[in-house]
């Protein structure tokens, strides 16, 4: 029953701590490079629901740069990015200047938005303005910022990238979709499971038949519970304004779900070797062995975690072309238009 306690008092206490105001939804950032093309952000947009909301700003002096917005067909994104082989003037020739795929961030372009603020030499070209996404199908939308030719990028942006008005839909990407819903789904389920173990638990504890195996399937319940948790906290913020500020929730949401899976691995692995089933202790060399095996299991699970979280570059388009259920596929056909309002 301690287990279950103190279990318990945490979820109650981070529940409280995590509680805050959060601002609005914004991909902020700020460019300076010597290079003319650079990657800024990705978003896979619904059919009739996409919208972009932009405000840029850069010194009018580093005129003229553009937004570039490509989407994953084949001979678009896919065709520039990570193809040294193509310069920016190339990389700008695939775009269909019919679909509205180019923001020129200058006065002269009235669909930027764009103005002129301040005097002199520290004039600043300040674009305010936004975009509607409408295609055949969800499709995953890159935009890149550019200026060929020139003597490099430097801007200031801030963009919103939404879909529809709904709560589940608003702030996330097609592809996440359902993530909300489903660890919402689980974390009823598994606090189910965590309480009714709970109540054996006291059961077995009267019958001295309360053995380790069973706490550590408890534990690694407990810690799902606690993962569910940090999880549906962070995407409930995330839905409600889409910044996900506590940024470390979704990692201390992936380390418990980790934590509870090599707890409950083990757990398997002793009751394969009948632990408290049909014998009381682990021989001298299958603990050597069993350690062994959990220390090499758990090194390349964090390297594997490390790897996904810094490596994994966020415009790569095979990876989440595949994920949910092929929601955002590539396709070759007409129809995917960008509206200036």
């Amino acid at each position: 029953m301690e287990v279950c306690e103190r279990v318990f008092g945490l979820a109650v206490v981070t529940s409280v701590l995590c509680v805050g105001s959060v601002l609005g939804k914004y991909v902020k950032g700020i460019v300076d490079t010597k290079e003319d093309w650079v990657f800024l952000t990705r978003f896979c947009f619904l059919t009739d629901f996409g919208r972009l909301d932009f405000r840029f700003r850069y010194p009018k002096s580093r005129c003229c740069q553009n937004i570039l917005l490509y989407f994953d067909d084949s001979s678009q994104w896919p065709a520039v990015y990570k193809r040294p082989d193509k310069n920016c003037y190339q990389k700008e020739a695939v775009l269909r200047p019919e679909n509205n795929q180019v923001i020129n961030l200058t006065t002269r372009y009235t669909w930027s938005g764009c103005e002129v603020e301040g005097e002199g030499p520290d004039e600043i070209l300040s674009c305010v303005g936004g975009r509607s996404f409408r295609s055949v199908r969800e499709r995953w939308w890159y935009i890149a910022l550019s200026k060929c030719g020139g003597d490099g990028l430097q801007l200031e942006y801030e963009m919103k990238l939404t879909n529809g008005k709904s709560f589940w839909t608003q702030h996330f990407s097609a592809d996440e979709f359902g993530i909300l819903e489903t660890d919402i789904t689980f974390l009823v389920i598994f606090s189910m499971v965590f309480t009714l173990s709970c109540y054996f638990a006291y059961t077995l504890k009267g019958r001295q038949l309360f053995h380790t195996t069973y706490k550590m399937f408890m534990a690694a319940a407990g810690v799902e519970v606690l993962s569910l948790l940090f999880l549906c906290i962070y995407w409930g913020l995330y839905a409600r304004d889409g910044v996900g500020s506590y940024k470390s929730l979704k990692i201390l949401g992936k380390l418990l779900f980790s934590v509870s899976f090599l707890i409950f691995l083990l757990m398997l692995i002793l009751l394969g070797k009948g632990f408290t089933v049909t014998r009381a202790r682990i021989s001298h060399s299958g603990s050597i062995k069993l350690s062994s095996y959990m220390t090499v299991y758990t090194i390349t699970y964090i390297i594997l975690f490390i790897y996904e979280a810094e490596v994994t570059a966020p415009s790569c388009t095979a990876a989440p072309l595949k994920r949910a259920n092929a929601r955002c596929q590539r396709h070759t056909q007409r129809g995917d238009v960008i509206s200036r309002k």
